[in-house]
C-alpha cells in the first residue's frame, strides 16, 4: 500500500517521464531514417516541375504496363514507358492550366464514339455506334465491377487528356506557318543555280602521323562545347563470370544413365518382379520417349540431312528396329531407334482451296456451318476431279486463304513437317495429281498435289535425349572457386589474381543508373543498383548470382553528372580536332593566282560542278558541301574564293555563272509546303522543348 501511495503522489512526474521517453523514441527513429524529408523521398519516385510523382501510384501503372506488354518485355521497359508518360502528362497539364484548355463532355463523348465505333459491345443492330449502349455498359460495370469501372474511368480520362493535347497542338500549329516571302525564299533555294570550278584538297592528303591530338586538347574542346557533351552520372565495373557447367565426370555419369535406358530392367512392384522394357525392346517408342526424354517425340519422317552431322551416316543406315547410342549432341546425351522407313519426296508442290466455317480463325465474315462447309468442299472436289481447269476459278471464288486464292491456290513447295499433320500426311503419302478433301484446324482443304521432287529413303526416329547438367558436387566446387576468387580479389589486385587463375576479366564502362543489361550476363539490375549505391566505394567487390552461374564484380570508377570524361568523349572529339588540324595544313597549301596554278602545285585537277542549289548542296565528285555551295552563291562571278573548310576537304572555288530562277506570280504553293513541313514536325518538337525546359529530379534508380 505504501508503494502504491508513493506512485499516486508522483503520477504527474511519471507521466512526464513516459512522454519524454516516447518522444525521444520517435525522434530517434526520425533521425535514424533521415527525418520527414527522408520519409517523403521514400514515397516520391520523381519530381517534375515541382510536382511529386507518388511511388505507389507509379508502381501500379508499371504493373499495368507489364501486363499489357506481356512476358517478353522486361520490367524496366515498363518503367521507362510509364516514366515517359508521366513526363508527357505533367508538362502538358501545366500548359493546359496556363491556357485554360479543357475537354468538354460532348468532345470526350465524340472521341469515345470514334474510338469504340468498331467494338460490337457498343453497336446497335445496324452495326452503328450507340451512345445508349455505352451508357448502359458503364452503368452496369459501375454496379457490378469496381475494378472494371475504375479501368473505364481511367480510359475516359486518357481520352480527355488526348483531346486537350490535340487542342493544344492545334493551337501551336496554327501559329506555325510561312509567309509568302518565306515561300519565295524556299523557291529560290531550290531553283536558283550556280556553276563553279573548284580544286579540292581531301583531308586524306594529310596522313595520320602529321597531326596529333592530346587529351588536354580534347578536354578543352569539351569545356568549350558543354551543351554537346553533357554526361549523366555513370559507373565503370569489371567482372569475372563463373559458369555452372557440367564437368567431364557429370557427362560420363549421364552417358551411363542414358545407356541403361537401352536395356530391359527388372523392377519390384507390388511384391512382383516386373520387367521394364528398354528402348531396344519397347513396343511403344513414342511413349518411351515421352517418359524418359527431355525433348519431345518427333512424329515425322526425316532425311539424312535432318540428322546430327556427326552420327547422320550411322543412324540413317540402321535397319528398322535397331538402335544407336549413347552419343553426345550439343548439350544432350542421346540414344536413337529407327522405328519406320519409307520412300518419299523431299519436297512437294501443292495447291488448295480452303473452305472455312463460322468460328474458325480463317472464317472472316462467313456464316456457314461446319456441315455446310463439308458439303461445299465435297462439291468442289467433284467438280475439279471432273474438270481440273476449274480449280483456278473455284479457288478465286471460294477459298478462305486470301494469300493465294488469286494465284490458283498455289502453296509452293513444302518439306516434310512444314504443314499441319493431316495436310502433311496427305501430300507426302500420295502421288502427283492426287486430289482430295483434308480437314485441319484451318478448315476443309481441297488439296491437289502438283509436283513431287527427289524421292528417297526417309526414316522415323525415336530419340531419347537427356541434358547434361552439373551435379551437386560440381555446383559446390564452382561456388567454392567463386568464393576463393572473391576473397583473394578483395585482398589483392583484381586483374592480377584473375590472370593468375586464367580467368577472363570483362569490363563494362559508362554504365547509367537506369541501365539493365550487362554484356555477357544479360539483365542484371541488381548489379547496376549496387554500383550506384552511395555506400559502394570504388574498389568494392561483390558476388552476384546470375543466369548460369556467378559474377564477381568490382566497381572501378564513379562519375558524377556533368561534362563527359575525356576517354568517353574522345571517340567523337578526336576526329573533329584532327579534321581542324588537317584543314589548317591544307589551307596553307592553297595559294596561287588561279585554280590551275593551285591544282598543278598540289597534284590535283580543276573540276566543274553545274546547277548547284542551296536546298540540296551536293557537289559532283566531292559530296555534300553546304558551306562551299553557300559561299558560291555569295561570291561574285569570276572571282576566286578564299580557302573554304568543308566536310570532305578544303576548297578553292571560282563562280562561272549564276542563274536566278524566274519570278512566279505567286509563291503560295511554296509557302503552304513550308508551313506543312513545319506543322508536321511540331508535335515532337513541342514535347521535346517542354521536356528540355522542365526541372526533373529522377529517383527511379532507387526503386527499380
Amino acid at each position: 500500500m505504501a508503494v502504491l501511495n508513493k506512485i499516486r503522489q508522483r503520477s504527474v512526474f511519471l507521466i512526464v517521464i513516459i512522454a519524454l521517453a516516447l518522444f525521444s523514441f520517435v525522434l530517434a527513429d526520425l533521425i535514424r531514417n533521415g527525418g520527414a524529408i527522408s520519409q517523403k523521398s521514400q514515397n516520391t519516385i520523381a519530381t517534375i516541375n515541382g510536382k511529386d510523382i507518388d511511388r505507389t501510384q507509379f508502381a501500379e501503372k508499371v504493373e499495368a504496363a507489364n501486363r499489357n506488354f506481356g512476358p517478353n518485355a522486361s520490367s524496366l521497359q515498363a518503367v521507362n514507358y510509364v516514366w515517359n508518360q508521366e513526363i508527357r502528362s505533367t508538362v502538358y497539364e501545366e500548359q493546359f492550366e496556363e491556357l485554360g484548355i479543357i475537354a468538354g463532355k460532348d468532345q470526350v463523348n465524340d472521341l469515345l464514339a470514334e474510338a469504340l465505333a468498331s467494338n460490337p459491345t457498343f453497336q446497335n443492330e445496324a452495326g452503328n455506334f450507340d451512345k445508349a449502349k455505352m451508357s448502359e455498359y458503364v452503368a452496369n460495370v459501375k454496379e457490378t465491377s469496381p475494378q472494371g469501372y475504375k479501368q473505364w474511368v481511367d480510359y475516359e480520362q486518357s481520352i480527355a487528356k488526348s483531346a486537350k493535347e490535340q487542342t493544344y497542338l492545334t493551337l501551336v500549329k496554327a501559329a506555325v506557318g510561312a509567309t509568302l516571302k518565306e515561300g519565295q525564299i524556299a523557291y529560290k533555294m531550290e531553283n536558283d543555280n550556280v556553276d563553279i570550278q573548284y580544286v579540292q584538297l581531301p583531308y586524306a592528303l594529310v596522313t595520320a602521323d602529321e597531326v596529333t591530338v592530346t587529351d588536354s586538347e580534347v578536354e578543352a574542346y569539351i569545356k568549350k562545347h558543354p551543351e554537346q557533351y553533357k554526361a549523366e552520372a555513370s559507373r565503370d565495373i569489371r567482372y569475372v563470370f563463373f559458369e555452372e557447367k557440367p564437368s567431364a565426370v557429370d557427362e560420363e555419369e549421364t552417358m551411363k544413365q542414358v545407356a541403361a535406358l537401352l536395356e530391359d530392367k527388372a523392377e519390384f512392384r507390388n511384391n512382383v518382379v516386373d520387367t521394364v522394357r528398354g528402348l531396344k525392346n519397347t513396343s511403344d517408342a513414342k511413349e518411351f520417349v515421352a517418359q524418359y526424354s527431355a525433348l519431345p517425340f518427333q512424329d515425322r519422317f526425316i532425311f539424312k540431312k535432318d540428322l546430327p552431322a556427326a552420327v547422320a551416316d550411322t543412324i540413317y543406315n540402321l535397319e528398322v528396329g535397331n538402335v544407336y547410342g549413347p552419343y553426345k549432341d550439343a548439350d544432350y546425351i542421346k540414344i536413337s531407334k529407327v522405328i519406320a522407313q519409307e520412300q518419299m519426296p523431299d519436297s512437294v508442290k501443292t495447291s488448295h482451296i480452303l473452305v472455312s466455317w463460322q468460328g474458325l480463325s480463317t472464317a472472316g465474315d462467313t456464316q456457314r456451318t461446319k456441315e455446310e462447309a463439308k458439303k461445299l468442299a465435297d462439291s468442289i472436289l467433284t467438280v475439279v476431279k471432273t474438270n481440273g481447269d476449274k480449280f483456278d476459278e473455284l479457288a478465286a471464288e471460294y477459298s478462305a486463304d486470301t494469300s493465294n486464292k488469286d494465284k490458283a491456290g498455289d502453296l509452293g513447295f513444302a518439306i516434310p513437317g512444314m504443314m499441319v499433320p493431316p495436310f502433311n500426311d496427305f501430300i507426302f503419302q500420295n502421288q502427283t495429281g492426287d486430289i482430295d478433301v483434308v480437314e485441319t484446324s484451318f478448315g476443309y482443304h481441297v488439296v491437289r498435289i502438283e509436283e513431287q521432287k527427289n524421292e528417297q529413303k526417309a526414316i522415323k526416329v525415336a530419340t531419347v535425349a537427356v541434358k547434361v547438367e552439373p551435379s551437386e558436387k560440381t555446383l559446390n566446387e564452382t561456388f567454392t572457386e567463386t568464393t576463393k576468387f572473391q576473397i583473394a580479389a578483395s585482398e589483392g589486385d583484381f586483374a592480377e589474381i584473375a590472370k593468375e587463375k586464367d580467368l577472363q576479366v570483362r569490363p563494362v564502362n559508362n554504365m547509367k543508373s537506369m541501365d539493365e543489361n550487362i554484356p555477357g550476363v544479360g539483365s542484371q539490375r541488381s548489379i547496376v543498383q549496387w554500383s550506384f549505391n552511395e555506400e559502394t566505394a570504388v574498389g568494392d567487390i561483390k558476388r552476384f548470382e546470375v543466369k548460369g552461374g556467378y559474377a564477381v564484380v568490382q566497381l572501378t570508377s564513379k562519375a558524377s553528372e556533368g561534362l563527359m570524361k575525356v576517354e568517353d568523349a574522345a571517340a567523337t572529339v578526336r576526329p573533329i580536332l584532327i579534321r581542324e588540324k588537317k584543314a589548317e595544313i591544307l589551307k596553307g597549301k592553297l595559294s596561287g593566282s588561279s585554280l590551275e596554278d593551285v591544282a598543278k602545285s598540289q597534284g590535283q585537277t580543276v573540276k566543274t560542278a553545274s546547277a548547284l542549289n542551296m536546298k540540296t548542296p551536293t557537289i559532283s565528285g566531292a559530296g555534300t558541301e553546304p558551306k562551299v555551295v553557300g559561299t558560291a552563291f555569295a561570291l561574285e562571278v569570276g572571282k576566286l574564293s578564299q580557302p573554304i573548310v568543308g566536310k570532305n576537304g578544303v576548297y578553292l572555288i571560282k563562280v562561272l555563272k549564276k542563274t536566278d530562277a524566274p519570278e512566279l506570280e505567286s509563291y503560295l504553293s511554296f509557302a503552304t509546303q513550308t508551313s506543312m513541313e513545319q506543322a508536321n514536325s511540331a508535335n515532337s518538337r513541342v514535347f521535346n522543348a517542354l521536356k528540355e525546359a522542365a526541372e526533373i529530379e529522377d529517383n527511379r534508380a532507387r526503386f527499380y
